[in-house]
């Protein structure tokens, strides 16, 4: 396990350099994106349409921030991570046709994920939960704002941050997760517990 401190756009090489369990700084441009943006931005690559933003080498956060507006800018008061799990049916898709480098959330994703972060080149990285108000201080900036029609949790909000993190490498590009390992932990504890109990 180490400490890296990356820059957006990532390259290939050093995601694939990254290993479960790595903790990762990230400055550079981080863009929002939950349920809503992926099925718009899959929905327009069907159609031939161009998305307003360019996913390419970049971070996608499972986030729907809470932003308020000071005279003409936009402010991050809260960037809390989604449970990442709502877009497993989207996220192996959304990989392959944007070339997204990096997904922030909580809670992990499924196997087909985790085989798409292997095939493509794509690292998930693992934020803590309820640390809201903390995450948003890793924000430098806010640059814009894509698609506010869909609410604001649900837009693309474009993030300039500096030190976000700390985050922790879930899924790598060798196919660990961390989610899964505990997971497997746990079924093995299982007949102990039952038996412990008495059931």
């Amino acid at each position: 396990m180490s400490e890296k401190h990356l820059t957006v756009p990532l390259r290939e090489e050093d995601v694939r350099a990254l290993d479960a369990g790595d903790i990762v700084y990230l400055d550079g441009i981080v863009y929002t994106g939950r349920d809503e943006v992926h099925i718009h931005a899959l929905e327009h690559a069907k159609e031939g349409k161009e998305i307003p933003v360019d996913f390419k080498d970049g971070v996608i956060f499972h986030c729907g921030p809470i932003m308020k507006k000071d005279g003409d800018k936009w402010v991050t008061v809260a960037a809390g991570p989604t449970t990442s799990s709502r877009m497993n049916s989207l996220e192996p898709e959304f990989i392959e046709k944007f070339g997204v480098r990096a997904v922030i959330g909580k809670g992990g994703m499924s196997a087909p994920t985790i085989e798409a972060c292997q095939k493509f080149g794509c690292v998930y990285f693992a934020i803590t939960g309820g640390a809201a108000v903390s995450i948003a201080k890793g924000v430098e900036d806010v640059l814009g704002v894509e698609w506010f029609e869909l609410g604001m949790p649900e837009a693309i909000w474009i993030l300039k941050t500096k030190n976000l993190g700390p985050l922790i490498v879930g899924i790598d590009t060798k196919g660990n997760s961390l989610f899964a390992d505990v997971d497997k932990e746990v079924e093995a504890n299982v007949p102990k517990v039952r038996e412990k109990l008495g059931i």
